[in-house]
């Protein structure tokens, strides 16, 4: 496996233009005045894949549910899991795909709250590079871009470099993480084509340094470049945790079917209206709501897992991380529907 840090001057322009920071953290599940405590770390709070998680937050789920939730933000999947895995976070808004890997480490995590059942990931190859870059076949000694070593954009581009006919350790994968940083990179030539999510798709077409080659957006697109629906963001966490707060899970499930139901009955201006302003920074707000109105297609109407789709994810991950294809892996385990099927 072939994996590079972001030079120097990427790290800088990391600092200088991210979008969001993460704060400290003090994991654990109390009861403070305005409900139980509760730290959820996310994989990038601005992501539109995440939506639920400040949507629930900006109107006042968590709250209407006796919650007192903190969210935290880390750009990279892979750091908000280790941090629910040290114990510095109770759960963590992440990829689905995660629960599988961290089982076959004789981890057990799971997924509570199904957020959607496809990826909303596309790759982008930049316009200085497309007619030399045209597909994962032609990644053989390329810089491509991941947000981190062990993200799940890390596991879907090994996988597909694998279906292409390439093999990982001759894909220079450098981790870019999202937002502004991927932009950077794709702008400075540090990657010829990443992996990334709204709004950043948005602004790196709109703004003409690059265009789509792999969409993963939609049900019809994922099943064209996975074989499947590929259950991605999700709430999870570690199995004992939610074994021993019951109460505190179902609550932060009542809270996030309620939201699913709100993005599904609710236009994307509408919802737009909902967030930070500084999410929609660089793209506006017009065709920040544009593509959640275009990407509805991902998110489930009720958290539930869809039938049958953590197999189209074992199947990527098979072939993309030998961990998991020497693993014998329980699927059923890596999931729960008991709390979203109980939601009020």
């Amino acid at each position: 496996m072939q994996y590079r840090r972001p030079a120097a001057a990427l790290v800088s322009a990391a600092l200088a233009l991210s979008m969001t920071a993460c704060g400290g953290s003090s994991g654990g599940t109390e009861q403070s005045g305005s409900g139980e405590h509760v730290t959820i770390m996310v994989g990038g709070l601005d992501k539109q894949i995440y939506l639920p998680a400040m949507l629930a937050e900006r109107l006042g789920y968590f709250k209407k549910a006796g919650l007192d939730v903190d969210l935290k933000t880390e750009p990279a999947g892979v750091d908000a899991e280790t941090a629910m895995l040290s114990g510095q976070v109770d759960a963590t808004v992440g990829f689905y795909d995660h629960n599988i890997q961290l089982q076959a480490k004789d981890k057990q995590t799971e997924s509570v709250v199904q957020f959607s059942r496809v990826p909303g990931e596309v790759e982008l190859v930049a316009n200085k590079q497309a007619g030399h870059v045209q597909s994962p076949a032609d990644w053989s000694g390329k810089n491509v871009g991941i947000t981190g070593a062990g993200s799940s954009t890390d596991f879907l581009t090994q996988y597909l470099a694998a279906k292409h006919g390439v093999q990982t350790n001759q894909v220079n994968r450098v981790a870019v993480k999202a937002g502004q940083t991927f932009i950077a990179a794709m702008q400075h030539g540090t990657i010829v084509s990443g992996m990334t999510t709204e709004p950043t798709i948005t602004q790196v077409v709109d703004s003409g340094l690059g265009k789509v080659m792999i969409d993963m957006r939609s049900v019809k697109d994922t099943k064209r470049a996975l074989g499947g629906l590929y259950p991605a963001a999700c709430l999870y966490a570690r199995t004992d945790w939610v074994a021993a707060h019951k109460d505190v899970t179902q609550k932060l499930a009542d809270a996030f079917v309620r939201t699913l139901h709100y993005i599904h009955t609710h236009s994307g201006a509408q919802i737009a209206d909902q967030m930070p302003k500084d999410y929609y920074t660089g793209v506006g707000k017009d065709k920040y709501a544009a593509a959640i109105d275009a990407g509805k297609d991902m998110f489930t109407p009720d958290g539930v897992m869809p039938a049958g789709a953590p197999k189209t994810v074992l199947s990527v991950l098979d072939k993309a991380l030998p961990e998991v294809a020497d693993a014998d892996i329980d699927l059923s385990s890596t999931y729960t529907t008991e709390f979203v099927k109980a939601a009020h």
